[in-house]
């Protein structure tokens, strides 16, 4: 594939940030052919396409279907941009949809669904991939598997921009806020449709917010796990935690800000971190002698019932005298 990546395909350290690169996605469509002996077109359609109901996408437009304009940028006039087909480089981005079709695509990347990606797989896609840059650090930006993702107003936001001459797209989710966002234009320059997008999501999600889920009671409990929910200190920092719907716990700050993290029960007692800063630390209960719970071990941090335990190993050790006032 040279002569699509050049002499010199890496252009940074394998891992070490994320650029974008149209020949990297001809390379994928070519790998996809190769893989799966069909065209990306075919492949895309039989095992994305069809699952998902996307009847209106395709490499090839269909009418009816809007023409791409390109508007003078000095004078009120407008130029047809004609359609080509990209061949080689089509695997780039060579695909007409409709706004009806993008959102069914959106409702995808939010949930998941297991004939194409399960919902672990898509929230893979929806987690930052490579250090974040200087300059994206500042934007408040970052990129995952295949989507973008932007901190706006308080938000997550994830999706992905686009465009080919004649034509503009941006799709935008809040997968919290259940909103999503699309925005089409034929136009070759235009406003910055991430911008719109971010603003339409807000828009919706300010102005009709979620319904919480209705409250269920577990369906089991292990009274080994419900004897850990409540506080816990570390220091003097109070944690809460709490079992969850999935069969794991979360644990974070009983007010305020800082640490907190979902995690994922292993079956044998512990339980993995799924985010944050306790992301793929290991959660376990130490028990003393007669099967008393002494306290949790998280990642090497000690949390006690009560703040300074005596009967924990509190690192650095509890002052025999206590607690006491200044007198």
């Amino acid at each position: 594939m040279s002569d699509v990546l050049g002499e010199q395909p890496f252009l940074h350290p394998a891992g070490r940030r994320h650029h974008y690169s149209n020949p990297g996605y001809t390379l994928l469509g070519a790998l996809v052919e190769k893989v799966r002996g069909a065209s990306w077109e075919e492949v895309l359609r039989r095992e994305v396409l069809e699952p998902l109901g996307l009847d209106r996408t395709s490499a090839h437009p269909s009418a009816p279907h809007a023409g791409g304009w390109a508007v003078h940028p000095w004078a009120d006039v407008m130029l047809p941009e004609p359609t080509e087909d990209l061949g080689r480089m089509a695997a780039a981005g060579q695909l007409w949809s409709t706004t009806g079709d993008v959102a069914k695509f959106a409702a995808f990347l939010a949930k998941g669904d297991d004939r194409v990606l399960s919902a672990e797989s898509v929230r893979e896609m929806r987690t930052p991939a490579a250090p974040a840059e200087a300059a994206d650090v500042v934007d408040g930006a970052t990129y995952g598997l295949g989507m973008q993702i932007q901190h706006r107003d308080g938000r997550l936001l994830v999706g992905h921009s686009g465009s080919l001459p004649g034509f503009l797209a941006n799709l935008t989710i809040s997968v919290a806020d259940d909103v999503a966002a699309v925005v089409l234009a034929n136009c070759t320059s235009g406003p910055a449709l991430s911008a719109v997008g971010a603003d339409l999501v807000r828009i919706v999600a300010d102005a009709e917010p979620c319904f919480p889920e209705p409250w269920r009671p577990l369906p089991e409990v292990d009274a080994d796990v419900l004897e850990l929910a409540g506080q816990w200190y570390w220091g003097t920092h109070v944690f809460a935690l709490r079992l969850t719907s999935e069969g794991g716990v979360s644990m974070g700050p009983l007010s305020g800000g800082g640490r907190r993290s979902r995690f994922r029960a292993n079956g044998d007692g512990t339980w993995t971190g799924l985010e944050g800063y306790y992301a793929g630390e290991l959660l376990r209960a130490v028990r003393r002698p007669d099967g008393s719970v002494s306290h949790l071990d998280l990642g090497s941090f000690v949390f006690t019932r009560e703040p300074y335990d005596e009967g924990a190993p509190v690192p650095g050790g509890v002052d025999p005298e206590g607690w006491r006032g200044i007198g």
